[in-house]
């Protein structure tokens, strides 16, 4: 198993989390089975494309809440980590009171 749950949804409350407050969040490592995902549909070109990131945050966006990681954004890059048979993640981790 790649994840440790695939969800649908986001069960926290929001985080109001604006891309600077991101960006202010130093990345570490997260290992791919202790996240849950939030979506449950892949889009097949964004896991092939090689500039998917290029726009966007290099790191993939963690929260954390009662004890879970959700991941709330870079669901392909975290498959593409699990397709190169890496066992970890590089995200920022967000820790929310709940």
């Amino acid at each position: 198993m790649i994840f440790k749950r695939v969800g649908d949804g986001r069960p926290y409350p929001d985080h109001g989390m604006s891309s600077r407050g991101w960006a202010s969040v130093p990345p570490r490592q997260v290992r791919l089975d202790q996240l849950v995902t939030i979506k449950d549909t892949l889009q097949l070109a964004a896991l092939l494309d090689e500039d998917s990131t290029f726009y966007g945050d290099l790191f993939a966006h963690v929260v954390e809440w009662r004890g879970e990681y959700y991941l709330e954004d870079g669901l392909h890059r975290a498959l593409r980590a699990a397709l190169q048979q890496r066992h970890v993640l590089h995200a920022r981790v967000h820790t929310m009171e709940g």
